[in-house]
């Protein structure tokens, strides 16, 4: 079963397109503000990045809609800018994300399955957490349906934490939905939905700058890395 996109609703869908979210200024800001990042690799994790911070407030021009439904309190968590070309033009199956980025280990309860990813410390919490948070997809570039655009099943986030032999069936399920964006769109959802991505039929730029947000502090001395 296929969604069209412009149908979904957060409410409804976990999910929702928004259209023209940053205005083509706003647009050469943000490409300003991570031109000096490193070009050639799939996935950098963003961390003290100068200027994004006041973008990604719950004030800021991309933050603000992440606080249309965390509210106020809410921040960015983590940060990774994405792009696929014909040298990386990499397959994702479908999964729910489920760890989060902190700044020290801290034995807490529920907290569990720690790892280092490009030396950020990553943990499982409780997935009660991670179904309280909201994610945001900003885009550089067009995405048409040959430039591998992500692939989500609305309303999966409703079904809690998915056993990895029913993900595959849970996603069919609840249909799959094609995020195609032009540049400038903004995809809002929630962090705990199923998603996945496929190789780009005609690779070229896909710059996507994915914020994790969430509006409560970590239990147990842990914190958010933050970006």
């Amino acid at each position: 079963m296929t969604v069209e996109p412009d149908t979904l609703t957060f409410s409804t869908h976990g999910a929702q397109l928004l259209r023209a979210a940053l205005s083509r200024d706003q647009l050469a800001g943000l490409e300003a503000i991570l031109r000096p990042l490193p070009q050639d690799r799939a996935g950098v994790r963003l961390r003290d990045v100068a200027g994004l911070g006041p973008l990604l407030a719950s004030t800021g021009d991309i933050g603000r809609f992440a606080a249309s439904v965390l509210g106020a309190n809410c921040r960015p968590v983590r940060a990774i800018l994405f792009d696929k070309t014909a040298e990386s033009n990499w397959v994702v199956g479908w999964h729910q994300d489920r760890t989060i980025a902190v700044r020290e280990r801290v034995a807490v309860e529920g907290f569990e399955t720690w790892s280092v990813k490009s030396g950020m410390l990553h943990v499982e919490p409780p997935f009660e957490l991670l179904s309280r948070m909201v994610t945001l997809r900003v885009h550089l570039d067009p995405v048409p349906a040959t430039n591998a655009p992500l692939l989500i099943a609305p309303g999966s986030h409703k079904f809690g934490r998915v056993p990895d032999h029913e993900v595959r069936e849970t996603a069919g399920r609840c249909g799959i939905v094609t995020c195609v964006a032009e540049a400038g769109d903004i995809w809002l959802y929630a962090s705990a939905i199923l998603h996945a991505s496929e190789a780009a039929a005609t690779p070229r730029h896909r710059r996507v700058l994915h914020v994790d947000f969430s509006a409560e502090e970590l239990p147990g001395g842990l914190e958010w890395q933050g970006v």
